[in-house]
């Protein structure tokens, strides 16, 4: 009964009226949790083992051996039908529900077989009397010899031949591994295929591998379901008579017909789904190393040689002439298989035919024109080889790979700049002289030269000359005296105390120097943003915070384009977010966001610019330069420039460049040290004739760091 409201009254008595309410189970949530299918799965894993434990009415048995019978032919229908093995890589637990089901039923059965086999030969339900009666036929011995073939059919040939397929199939997916893992490394280096795809292939080689491993497994319990059935047959046949005759007092000879026909029946009923999934895991294992469905693999290979059917119908020809072969029916083999053979021989000629007069017709119709939009596409970093050149793609030619080396410098570059490398596309030129490489940046020649790939380039570090035979020559990375000779001179350079470079180090190195020289303009918008997504997620709330309230991504790409255009690593960027945060308070100009910025990487800067005696060495700007710089600088905010006269100019760059030199001739490569104001126009100066010298302006020197002034422009 319940009320107006329609909710259920209140409890009659003292108190408040209030209690622990139990928990209601509606009839939608009921039906929501029987649409899943895990519910399905644990409660099925959950009934095979109650079978186990628990007795089974024969019509329950009956129901539950059609079932394992209709699961097997599922089987091994679906392997048929998969293009390749991993489409079905739930085999190896499908196969341990199937061979947990079928054990389970036999033990169902025996214990109805044992405790009602004297009753008749329905004691075990009607399935197993069917199965038993239609393989005896009426005689004991028959089937109990069609069964023992049987079993021995499924426990030698088809067990053992499927499971030594896994094991050497599972051996060699994991020997080969680092191969294609290697290969799938090199295609990406050379840009053949992009992140995603090469992902995609470690995924599936890492499926495989575990597939065909984990098959090595499925195949022991499809051996042993196979022993464990012979077993339990046994057990039936023997422990049934001694029941049967000791217990229940029947004669010999009903005993041994009830309890064999049982036990045949039983044997059959788990043999035949034991078979069809031995042959279906069979099947599966054997498929590895083709594609496509099962029959567009046997008949589209057994049968696409029409010279091995018409020998076939010639033998079966001449065996229907021989006394004693029932020549009608081979007769009428021949000729079956002498028509499939000119059947499958007209349709490889008109097939060839075709293929001729396709050929014919691209050859006589005018090239298709390419969309001009493929124009537009940009290789951001190319290298173009020579065809004398092409071994250093192919294969290993004194030294590593050029691919893997290529593939090594993206990583070195990502963990020393922070900057990912784009993608190195390599192609060949038949254009360029065979010994000859070119790189471009973004299809601009940035550098090029000769190297020999069967030799090895020798270069004396204190730039003396080389006393050794070979090919005098300039290395292309520095402009270097060097020299190419032999590999079989390799040991006697090394004696002598020169450095030996092979060629695919000569390219690499090369493209190492351009690649940070040319840094700043491969860092686009789109890597910018990427940079940004693929910070650890306890600094998103510093980007959403500073981008683009602060800065816009552009801007963020324009500071970072300026530390990479000074060889500064952009590795730590969350401290380099967090310094324009800071610099927006007071500017909204780049070039000053980008000098508080690099006061913020103090530390880094002088750790980078720190020799090997643990001490800066630096040349300073004298007050008078000083003063001139400042007093030069014109305009305000993003308009500020740099306005000296060019006698000044050049007059500044003529004693810079003599203090430089002489600090050079004595093996000293300071760095030049001025006022944080002047910095960015200093350095604009030196850029344009001295790259490789780095300008600190005095907030970028870390408090701990140990400086020495070496001398005073």
């Amino acid at each position: 009964m319940s009320d107006a409201s329609g909710q259920s009254p209140q409890p009659e008595g003292g108190g408040s009226g209030t209690g622990t309410a139990l928990p209601s189970f509606s009839l939608d949530s009921l039906k929501s949790a029987a649409h899943r299918g895990d519910i399905y799965l644990a409660l099925g894993v959950v009934g095979i083992l109650s079978v186990l434990i628990l007795p089974v009415p024969t019509m329950l048995l009956d129901i539950l051996l059609g079932i394992s019978i209709a699961l097997s032919v599922v089987i091994l229908m679906t392997v048929l039908f998969i293009e390749k093995p991993l489409d079905f890589n739930a085999f190896p637990t499908v196969l341990l529900i199937a061979t947990m089901l079928r054990l389970a039923l036999n033990l169902a059965s025996t214990r109805l077989i044992l405790a009602d086999g004297h009753t008749g030969t329905d004691a075990a339900g009607e399935v197993i009397q069917a199965f038993g009666a239609f393989m005896m036929s009426g005689n004991a011995a028959i089937g109990i010899i069609v069964f023992s073939i049987l079993v021995i059919v499924n426990f030698i040939v088809i067990t053992k031949g499927s499971g030594r397929i896994a094991e050497v199939a599972a051996r060699f997916s994991l020997d080969a591994m680092p191969g294609k893992q290697m290969a799938i490394d090199a295609d990406l280096s050379s840009g053949l295929i992009n992140e995603d795809q090469a992902r995609n292939r470690r995924e599936e080689l890492s499926a495989e591998s575990t597939f065909f491993g984990a098959m090595d497994g499925a195949s022991k319990f499809v051996r042993g379901d196979a022993v464990a059935g012979l077993l339990i047959t046994v057990i039936n046949v023997i422990g049934g008579m001694v029941i049967g005759i000791a217990q229940q007092g029947i004669s010999f000879n009903d005993a041994f017909s009830t309890y064999t026909l049982l036990t045949v029946g039983d044997g059959l009923v788990s043999q035949i789904p034991a078979l069809i999934v031995s042959t279906a895991a069979g099947m599966l294992v054997t498929k590895g190393g083709t594609t496509g469905t099962t029959e567009k693999a046997v008949f589209g290979q057994l049968g696409g040689y029409p010279k091995a059917l018409a020998l076939c119908a010639f033998l079966l020809a001449i065996l229907s002439l021989l006394p004693g072969f029932p020549t009608f029916i081979f007769l009428a083999l021949a000729g079956a298989v002498g028509g499939l053979a000119y059947m499958v021989y007209s349709q490889a000629e008109k097939a060839a035919a075709a293929e001729v007069q396709r050929e014919a017709e691209e050859a006589a119709a005018p090239p298709p024109e390419e969309p001009i939009s493929s124009a537009l596409h940009i290789d951001l970093v190319r290298l173009e080889l020579g065809y004398g050149l092409l071994p250093l793609v192919n294969e290993t030619v004194e030294g590593q790979r050029l691919t893997d080396q290529i593939r090594a410098l993206r990583r070195q570059l990502a963990v020393e700049s922070g900057f990912i490398m784009p993608q190195v596309r390599i192609q060949d030129n038949l254009q360029l002289p065979a010994n000859t490489y070119v790189i471009r940046v973004k299809e601009i020649e940035v550098g090029r030269g000769d190297i020999r790939p069967n030799r090895l380039l020798v270069m004396d570090p204190a730039g003396n000359p080389i006393e050794l035979a070979g090919t005098e020559t300039r290395e292309p990375t520095f402009g270097l005296p060097a020299m190419w000779v032999g590999p079989e001179q390799r040991e006697e350079a090394l004696f002598k105390g020169y450095t030996v470079v092979d060629p695919s180090t000569v390219v690499t190195t090369h493209l190492t120097e351009l690649i940070r020289d040319n840094m700043r303009e491969l860092l686009s918008y789109t890597e910018t943003q990427k940079l940004l997504d693929e910070l650890p997620d306890q600094y998103q709330k510093l980007v959403t915070d500073v981008v683009p309230s602060n800065i816009s991504v552009g801007g963020l790409q324009r500071i970072l384009q300026n530390l990479l255009g000074e060889r500064v690593s952009i590795r730590d960027l969350p401290t380099i977010l967090e310094g324009i945060s800071e610099a927006a308070t007071f500017t909204r100009n780049i070039t000053l966001m980008t000098e508080h910025v690099r006061t913020r990487l103090a530390r880094q800067i002088s750790e980078q610019n720190t020799a090997d005696d643990g001490v800066i060495h630096l040349v300073t700007l004298s007050p008078d330069w000083e003063q001139t710089f400042a007093n030069s600088i014109i305009g305000q905010g993003e308009e500020q420039q740099l306005s000296m006269p060019p006698s000044k100019l050049q007059e500044f760059i003529t004693a810079l460049r003599k203090s430089l030199d002489q600090l050079a001739e004595v093996g000293e490569f300071p760095v030049v040290l001025t006022s944080p104001g002047i910095r960015p126009y200093v350095r604009s100066i030196v850029e344009r004739f001295r790259s490789q010298t780095v300008v600190m302006s005095q907030n970028e020197i870390h408090p701990k760091a140990r400086i020495k002034t070496l001398g005073q422009v």
